[in-house]
């Protein structure tokens, strides 16, 4: 009885549970600064967007990023747009990074983890690969090697749609 009370309390102290925004249901619509004015998802459709979220203190972020400018480098013709949305409180923290591992994909900021808050983040860095419709194809938590060469044919694959 003592263990059930524990793990009661335990699970009460997490509040609710929640999972990352799910496979086959439209992207949450949102509008974030960046440094060249806006973004705003929706105007994205008939875009294939990989929507990456990522904070400064993220190891693997660090190895994230070459993959993803390789990728919007290779497929950015081709109608593939990359949005990596910053999630510190502390603009200067991203600017940092970004100094040690620069970028050609847009970043957008979420200091206040708004957006990050809808599409439920479980881990980072968070991904989401979304197709022309708006619709998310496939979520990725973390980024290791092994994952570049399946996640890269998904892309593909979108936007052979």
């Amino acid at each position: 009885m003592k263990l059930l009370t524990y793990f009661g309390i335990l699970l009460a102290s997490l509040g609710t549970v929640s999972v990352p925004a799910a496979v086959n249901e439209p992207a949450a619509n949102f509008t974030l600064p960046t440094d060249q004015g806006t973004i705003e998802l929706n105007k994205l459709q008939g875009q294939v967007v990989y929507l990456d979220f990522w904070a400064s203190w993220c190891s693997p972020c660090r190895k994230s990023f070459p993959w993803m400018n390789a990728m919007q480098s290779r497929y950015g013709k081709d109608g593939l747009t990359i949005i990596a949305v910053n999630l510190d409180k502390e603009k200067d923290l991203a600017v940092k990074f970004l100094a040690e591992v620069p970028t050609q994909v847009t970043v957008a900021y979420d200091p206040e983890g708004k957006v990050a808050a809808q599409y439920q983040l479980m881990g980072m860095p968070t991904s989401f690969l979304i197709d022309r419709q708006g619709t998310i194809h496939r979520t990725h938590i973390g980024f290791r090697d092994t994952d570049k060469q399946a996640l890269e044919a998904d892309i593909q694959h979108l936007l052979k749609q």
